[in-house]
């Protein structure tokens, strides 16, 4: 009888101390103040649309030039060829010429062999800043073209990237992930993404 007695009292004891670990966990005050969690900060990257009304359609630009699929434009003077190369970057050359006629643009940037050489193209990759550089070939060019012609104030937007071309601006492309970007003519540049004005 007393063997029976103790095995319903262990049971008891085992059940009670299954209940309690089933219920909310106590809470331990250490007495240190409260330090609140990183707050959210704006995300940087391009401003949204309001309205489609400037977007192109994009499977219009879309071409494969040698081994490469991209989206190739040319602006409506024919003086640059630009292409966004998708989630990698997106750049611009002048047609028919290597030289980068850009008022104030650098004279001389680091080649792929380091050796410093005349830049051939404005180019803004996902996260870094706009830059010249000198590339080998025309990776921005249509091959063989021509590149569909992007018309005034409208915005090739796809792939991580936003272009577009105005009269008064020039050409400008930026990265929807960073922010990033450049606007350029003949007359100069600036490292920043212009966008269209929304009507």
């Amino acid at each position: 009888m007393a063997r029976g007695t103790h095995a319903i009292g262990w049971f008891t004891l085992t059940a009670v101390f299954a209940v309690s670990a089933c219920g909310t966990p106590a809470v331990v005050n250490t007495g240190e103040p409260h330090t609140p969690g990183p707050t959210a900060e704006a995300q940087p990257g391009l401003p949204p649309y309001a309205t489609n009304a400037h977007l192109a359609n994009a499977d219009e630009f879309y071409a494969t030039s040698g081994d490469q699929r991209a989206y190739y434009f040319a602006t409506p003077s024919g003086r640059w060829r630009c292409a966004i190369i998708p989630h990698a970057q997106a750049g611009c050359q002048a047609a028919g010429s290597t030289a980068l006629p850009i008022t104030g643009a650098p004279t001389a940037v680091p080649a792929a062999d380091g050796a410093q050489a005349q830049p051939t193209a404005l180019v803004i990759d996902r996260t870094d800043d706009a830059q010249f550089v000198a590339l080998e070939g025309n990776p921005f060019s249509l091959q063989p073209g021509p590149a569909a012609t992007l018309p005034f104030g409208t915005v090739l937007a796809v792939a991580g990237f936003r272009c577009n071309v105005q009269e008064a601006s020039g050409v400008s492309c930026g990265s929807e992930s960073s922010g990033k970007g450049f606007t350029f003519s003949a007359d100069g540049y600036q490292p920043a993404y212009t966008d269209v004005p929304q009507a």
